[in-house]
């Protein structure tokens, strides 16, 4: 008789089980330390910028750690390290938008082809973005953070679990942030903020400046406890303020802030989690055809109200460039920006002048220069089109419209707001005349500038806006056409200080018009002049605008 044995019978006793799947976490530190090691080997320039980016924050970490122990006893401790906390914090949270490609090279998006779980790889993320410089740093503030505001035993104890717990939470903010916006960030709207980055740090040094003048005007850092009262309740701000409660002895308080931060810890991970599963199962907007009807010319909105023929299409491809290309984006963003800053914070500050709104307009005005090197190699194609000089009398007009649709108005709501805080009306009309005519001097000369001057600008390097060999051509441009357009204005600028200083400030309403007719006519006679420059020179042009 034939005995019928099962499958799990059969089974040799001695087969191995199936062993567990290893940990991902050493594998992703492995692997970030490889890649730091690997990317040093290729370049001696990159490995010079990255032990000189290491050194200095390892001094700038050191100063910083001792001065925050300094401040141990200090009756403002509290209040610096809370508020420093948040400032990490919200540091960290911008970090990955205006800096996308900092550690392109753990891009959640590279692994979507590879069999991860999200719990695990979240891990493993959080894991090797704990290894790098920044990280370094962020532990060196946490360290002196707590320092600053730990006494007795409580208190120790609470900053032993603090620092990690403020490191671990901007780690995983900045991840979580990066992973949500991951799509953004490789798109061309992330290279735009990359490129906008330099101006959130000149606007925010400037609002720190202005604020730390105002702070010690006003009563000093006492001025800054309602603040520290409220941020000291927000994660990750929560795990230093845990630290100072625990210190005074508010055992319940501690326990609260520490409960908050171990909660938004968690809530962060789960939302890190969540966006990372999104990616890895959500198609690519990318392969998704767009099928839209195209408008008519009737059904194009604002595009319908430009003019007709040449000039409106000039105008249209300008206006497009500037919405559209990341470098041309960003020099009119940032000249709009810090023409407005300028002439309100000295007015804030109680230095301003009524005059300093020309500074607005001279930044739009430098947008002129160059008009042709923005376009690069594909200059080739305006050239075409580009058969007498009145095509290229158009083609200039066309430009400068397009530049004055943008910066007239600017210019105006400058010199309004400007007025408004200073609160001298009076001098209003002469004041906006002479911008009005600075910007038409800085079109005739920046037209001009264009046709004799043109450089490249390279389409590689967020921060890279001239050629090699092409620098002194730039700044000769840009500074000549400049001085030029001063003194273009210099009529107009004797008038206005014969009116003041004749004490006929009742006629200085005649400066408006003036500067209205003078910027005018200063912008027809520079492109009048550039015109046949350009269909002269416009092999000379297209090599000069194609090196980049």
């Amino acid at each position: 008789m034939t005995a019928v044995t099962s499958p799990a019978a059969a089974a040799s006793p001695s087969s191995p089980a199936p062993s567990a799947a290893p940990s991902l976490t050493p594998v992703f530190v492995r692997l970030k330390l490889s890649l730091l090691r690997n990317g040093l080997k290729g370049s001696s320039k990159r490995k010079a910028a990255w032990i000189s980016s290491l050194v200095f924050a390892l001094v700038v970490g050191f100063f910083t750690t001792l001065g925050l122990a300094m401040l141990h006893g200090n009756a403002h401790a509290g209040t610096v390290v809370v508020l420093l906390a948040a400032i990490l914090a919200l540091g960290w949270t911008c970090m990955p938008l205006f800096f996308p490609t900092g550690d392109e090279t753990l891009d959640p998006s590279r692994l979507v082809m590879l069999p991860l779980r999200p719990r695990p790889l979240v891990r493993a993320l959080l894991a090797s973005s704990l290894v790098g410089i920044g990280p370094m740093f962020t532990l060196c503030l946490a360290i002196g953070s707590v320092i600053a505001v730990a006494r007795g035993a409580a208190g120790v104890a609470a900053a032993v679990v603090a620092a990690p717990l403020l490191l671990v939470g901007c780690v995983a903010l900045a991840r979580a942030v990066a992973t949500a916006n991951v799509r953004l960030l490789t798109s061309r709207k992330g290279r735009d903020l990359a490129l906008l980055s330099g101006l959130l740090i000149a606007v925010g040094a400037q609002l720190a400046n202005f604020a730390s003048q105002r702070l010690f005007q006003t009563g000093g850092l006492s001025q800054l406890e309602p603040a520290e009262a409220v941020l000291r309740w927000l994660p990750p701000a929560t795990a230093v303020g845990m630290v100072d409660s625990a210190s005074k002895g508010s055992y319940g308080q501690a326990a609260a802030q520490l409960a908050l931060t171990l909660g938004a810890l968690a809530l962060l991970l789960w939302f890190w989690e969540r966006s990372l599963t999104k990616l890895m199962v959500a198609p690519d907007g990318s392969t998704i055809a767009a099928a839209k009807p195209e408008k008519n010319r009737a059904e194009r909105g604002f595009w319908s109200l430009l003019p007709a023929g040449r000039t409106g299409a000039v105008m249209q491809r300008t206006l497009r460039y500037a919405v559209r290309d990341p470098k041309t984006k960003s020099a009119i963003v940032t000249a709009l920006a810090i023409g407005l800053i300028i002439p309100v914070f000295n007015a804030l500050q109680g230095t301003g002048s009524l005059y300093l709104a020309c500074f607005g307009a001279g930044m739009l005005g430098i947008q002129m220069y160059n008009q042709f090197g923005q376009d690069t190699s594909a200059f080739w194609m305006v050239a075409q089109t580009l058969g007498t000089t009145h095509d290229a009398y158009v083609e200039l007009r066309g430009r400068a419209a397009a530049l004055a649709l943008v910066t007239v108005p600017y210019t105006v709501f400058v010199t309004v707001v400007t007025a408004a805080l200073v609160g001298n009306w009076s001098d209003f009309p002469a004041a906006l005349g002479l911008a009005l005519a600075l910007l038409g001097a800085m079109l005739c000369t920046g037209a001009l500038a264009s046709a004799r001057y043109p450089y490249s600008i390279p389409t590689e390097g967020a921060f890279k806006n001239v050629a090699p060999g092409q620098a002194g051509l730039a700044w000769l441009s840009i500074l000549g056409g400049m001085l030029a357009a001063a003194l273009l204005c210099a009529p107009l600028i004797a008038l206005t200080i014969w009116l003041n200083v004749a004490d006929h400030q009742g006629l200085s309403w005649l400066v408006l018009p003036l500067g209205v007719a003078w910027g005018a006519l200063a912008t027809w006679t520079g492109l009048r002049l550039a015109a046949p420059v350009v269909a002269r020179r416009l092999p000379e042009i297209l090599a000069a605008v194609s090196k980049g």
